[in-house]
């Protein structure tokens, strides 16, 4: 089902329209005094934080678009292992702007974002490469996969931290899966020859359900579709499989061997 996946021109319609309605939401959440101060699912991170976090974000991509359209040199990508720090700086020095004047300011970020994702082409979704300040160029198809997951993971982070019982939108987590994969392989530790290991991932519902085969090797984290039969498979639901990727709880369902889905699943570092 290509308009489910959102790496092919044929999936932009669809991420298009699920970034919006999850950043719709989103807004109506955190556009309150009551929530701006409230203590999220991100960390220590308050309701303010992640609104800060997203202005910071969305900014960079406006100086990622234009460097990629004008053939600017930018700076060599600065890597995901010190990204959680920084972007805590980056996002806690935008606290102490007035509630108001930094959803104002989100609003218009996020505007501005969509307009330069509906203006591009069939060529430049895939063509187009991007350099991430994080990651280095990337294809632009991830930049509204970076939204949604900001919209979608960060309203799961919000409604987390008022303690009531919730749960991620499907359709976000669906589009969401292929990325997870991509998540992991960036956020992969030094693999040792003891952790070493092939093991399955299956997805149990949805337009991206199936099994991927991942491999840990020394040279790294592999991974590619295909019938995971006699190996260690970890099942999960769209949701679970996301908000497990990004380590916002402990998911899933071992059969196989525990010792390899547990040596698996502690391999990543957070961000």
């Amino acid at each position: 089902m290509d308009s489910w996946n959102a790496m092919v021109p044929e999936g932009k319609d669809t991420i298009l329209r699920v970034v919006r309605q999850e950043a719709d939401q989103f807004f109506d959440l955190v556009d309150d005094d009551r929530a701006w101060l409230a203590p999220t699912g991100a960390g220590h991170w308050q309701v303010r934080d992640i609104v800060g976090h997203l202005v910071d974000t969305t900014e960079s991509y406006f100086v990622a678009f234009d460097a990629a359209r004008n053939g600017t040199a930018v700076d060599p990508a600065y890597g995901l292992p010190g990204m959680a720090q920084r972007v805590d700086a980056m996002a806690k020095a935008l606290r102490d702007v007035p509630r108001q004047e930094l959803v104002a300011r989100a609003r218009t970020d996020f505007d501005t974002m969509m307009k330069t994702f509906d203006e591009l082409t069939e060529e430049d979704w895939t063509g187009l490469q991007v350099p991430h300040f994080y990651m280095g160029p990337l294809p632009s198809f991830f930049y509204p996969a970076f939204q949604l997951m900001d919209y979608g993971a960060h309203s799961w982070d919000v409604r987390q931290g008022t303690g009531r019982a919730h749960g991620l939108s499907g359709e976000a987590a669906d589009l969401l899966i292929p990325f997870m994969f991509v998540l992991w392989q960036y956020t992969t530790n030094q693999v040792t020859p003891e952790d070493v290991c092939e093991i399955g991932i299956r997805i149990t519902s949805g337009p991206n359900a199936g099994d991927t085969r991942v491999s840990l090797t020394e040279g790294g984290f592999t991974y590619a579709p295909g019938d995971a039969e006699g190996l260690t498979v970890l099942e999960f639901d769209p949701g679970s499989f996301v908000l497990t990727a990004f380590g916002r709880g402990n998911a899933g369902t071992i059969r196989g061997d525990r010792a390899v889905a547990d040596r698996f699943l502690n391999m990543f570092f957070r961000i």
